[in-house]
C-alpha cells in the first residue's frame, strides 16, 4: 500500500511559534504603562487594561474552542489575527491616551482575538505530536513569552518606537504586525489526516498499554473534582505571575530609587528586568518545563514549580530593590510562570483525554482570566497606597496553597 503523503510536522512548530510571537504583545502591555502614567493615568488603571485584556481572553478561548472542529483551526487563527490587529489599530487611530478606549480596544478586543488564536498551535500541535505531548505544547507557546521580549524592545530600548512614533502609531504598527504574523503562521495550522501516527507510536502506545485513554467531554469533564482543582492551583500560580508581569516596571522603579539610584537609571535596570530576563526564561520555561514533564510526569512537574514560585515570589520583596537579585528574581519568575503554559494544557490532555483537549483547556484557561483579574488589581491598588510589597507576599502565599491542591488530583474516572 502506498504510504500516505502528509505535511511537514516541522512546519506546524514554525507556525505555532509565528502566531504566538504575536499574540505574546498582551505580555508588552508594561511597556505603555510609564508613558500613560504620564499621561494622567492611576496605577490601578494601567492594570485595569491589562486585566481586561486577560479575561477577554480567557473567555473567547472558549468559545473558539467549541468552534475549533466546525471551523477548522486555519479559519480561527485567521479570525484571531484580524481581531488582534483590528484592536490595536483602532486603539491607535481613536484612542491615543483614553482609558475607555484603550480599555476597550486593546483590551476587550485585543484579547479577543488573543483567545481566538491561541487554543489553535495547542490543539494542533497535540495531534502532530502526541508522542511528545509536553515538548511541543512548550515549543507551540514559547512565541507567547519570547514574543514580550520582542514587542518591549521594540517600543523602547532597540526601536525606540514610543519615542519616535508616540503612542499612537506605535499601537498601529504593531496592529498591522499581528495580524499578519497570525495569518501567515495559521497557513499550516492543520490537523493530520485521519488515522494518522508518527513512525514508531503504536510501539510506545502498546507499551503504554496500562495507561487507558478515556476521553471526557467538557460537560463531563466540569462534574470531576480533579477539574477543580486543577483550575484553582492554575488561577493562584497565573495570578502571581500577571501580577508580577503587570507591576515588573512599576515596582522595581520604585524599590531601586528608595535605595538611592536615579529614576533614569531604576528605569533601564527594571525594563531590562522585564523585557529580557523575565521575557527570555518565560518563553524558555515553556519549552523546558514541557520537556521535563514528559519525562517527570505533568502532576509532579506542576508540584515542583508551583513550590518554588510561591517562595520565589514571597522572597522578591527582598530582591527588587537590588540590580542583580532584581534580575535572578524576574529570571526565576519568569521561567516557572511560563511553565504553567506548557505543564497545564498536558495535564488536562493526560487527565481528560487528548482528543477533546481543544474543547477542555479553554475551560482550564479560564482560570488565567481569573487570575488575570485577581494578580493585577491586587498589585495595582497595593501599589495605589503604597505597599507593593503585600501584593507579592499575598500571591506567594497563594500559590503554595496552590501547591497543596495539585498534589490531592488523582487520574479522572467515567
Amino acid at each position: 500500500m502506498e504510504k500516505q503523503k502528509v505535511m511537514n510536522r516541522g512546519l506546524v512548530v514554525l507556525g505555532a511559534i509565528l502566531i504566538q510571537l504575536a499574540l505574546g504583545a498582551i505580555y508588552a502591555w508594561s511597556v505603555f504603562t510609564p508613558s500613560l502614567a504620564e499621561a494622567g493615568w492611576t496605577k490601578e488603571e494601567t492594570q485595569w487594561v491589562f486585566a481586561i485584556g486577560l479575561v477577554s481572553f480567557a473567555v473567547f478561548m472558549v468559545f473558539a474552542g467549541k468552534r475549533l472542529n466546525a471551523w477548522g483551526p486555519q479559519k480561527l487563527a485567521v479570525i484571531g489575527g484580524l481581531v488582534l490587529g483590528l484592536g490595536y489599530v483602532l486603539g491607535g487611530m481613536i484612542g491615543g491616551t483614553s482609558f475607555w478606549a484603550l480599555l476597550v480596544l486593546i483590551g476587550l478586543v485585543g484579547g479577543a482575538g488573543i483567545g481566538f488564536a491561541y487554543v489553535v498551535p495547542i490543539a494542533v500541535g497535540m495531534r502532530w505530536f502526541p508522542d511528545k505531548k509536553g515538548m511541543i505544547t512548550g515549543l507551540a507557546v514559547a512565541g507567547f513569552g519570547f514574543g514580550a521580549m520582542l514587542w518591549v524592545k521594540l517600543a523602547g530600548s532597540w526601536g525606540h518606537l514610543i519615542e519616535n512614533m508616540g503612542l499612537s502609531s506605535t499601537f498601529m504598527a504593531y496592529g498591522v504586525a499581528f495580524a499578519a504574523m497570525v495569518i501567515i503562521g495559521g497557513l499550516w495550522m492543520k490537523f493530520p489526516p485521519a488515522g494518522w501516527k508518527p513512525e514508531g507510536y503504536e510501539e510506545k502506545q502498546a507499551a503504554a498499554s496500562v495507561k487507558a485513554d478515556i476521553e471526557f467531554n467538557s460537560s463531563d469533564m466540569l462534574k470531576k473534582l480533579q477539574f477543580y482543582l486543577i483550575f484553582f492551583t492554575f488561577v493562584f500560580s497565573a495570578g502571581a505571575g500577571l501580577m508580577s508581569i503587570g507591576l515588573m516596571k512599576l515596582y522595581p522603579m520604585e524599590a531601586l530609587q528608595n535605595a538611592g539610584m536615579s529614576a533614569l537609571e531604576a528605569s533601564a535596570i527594571a525594563g531590562t528586568a522585564m523585557a529580557v530576563f523575565f521575557s527570555l526564561a518565560n518563553g524558555l520555561g515553556r519549552i523546558i518545563w514541557g520537556m521535563m514533564s514528559d519525562k517527570l510526569g505533568r502532576k509532579t512537574s506542576i508540584i515542583i514549580m508551583t513550590a518554588t514560585q510561591g517562595i520565589i515570589v514571597i522572597l522578591f520583596t527582598f530582591m527588587a530593590g537590588n540590580e542583580y537579585l532584581l534580575y535572578l528574581g524576574a529570571t526565576l519568575i519568569g521561567f516557572n510562570f511560563g511553565g504553567n503554559f506548557a505543564l497545564f494544557p498536558t495535564i488536562t490532555a493526560d487527565t481528560f483525554g487528548a482528543k477533546n483537549v481543544g474543547q477542555n483547556y479553554p475551560f482550564i484557561f479560564l482560570a488565567y482570566g481569573v487570575g488575570g483579574i485577581i494578580g493585577p488589581i491586587l498589585g495595582g491598588k497595593m501599589g495605589d497606597i503604597g505597599n507593593f510589597p503585600m501584593a507579592f507576599t499575598i500571591s506567594g502565599i497563594a500559590v503554595l496553597v496552590g501547591t497543596l491542591l495539585i498534589i490531592m488530583v488523582k487520574p479522572a474516572k467515567k
